[in-house]
């Protein structure tokens, strides 16, 4: 008995974990940005990009392709042309 209640234990530790750190899916879509004056083709979150790039981040769209992602910092100028955040 003292199995089986230590096994249920930590099986209800680990739920608990794996709640607490949120959904485990991937975020899989492609952000433009602009990051310190000049644009970038990311898959972090907008978060994350102002943790890697400081606060001078601004996201300018969000798509599901990458290839989608490239044609709209293309037609900005290209991946390290110039921007400034609105």
């Amino acid at each position: 008995m003292k199995r089986i209640g230590s096994a249920l234990l930590g099986m209800s530790v680990f739920v608990v974990i794996a709640l607490a750190n949120g959904p485990t899916t991937p975020d899989s879509k492609y952000r433009v940005f602009c990051a310190n004056d000049k644009i970038e083709v990311e898959q972090r979150t907008l978060e994350q990009q102002k943790n890697a790039r400081g606060s001078n981040v601004c996201m300018l769209a969000e798509f599901d392709y990458a290839s989608d992602a490239d044609k709209y910092a293309e037609g900005k100028g290209g991946k390290g042309s110039d921007c400034k955040c609105p």
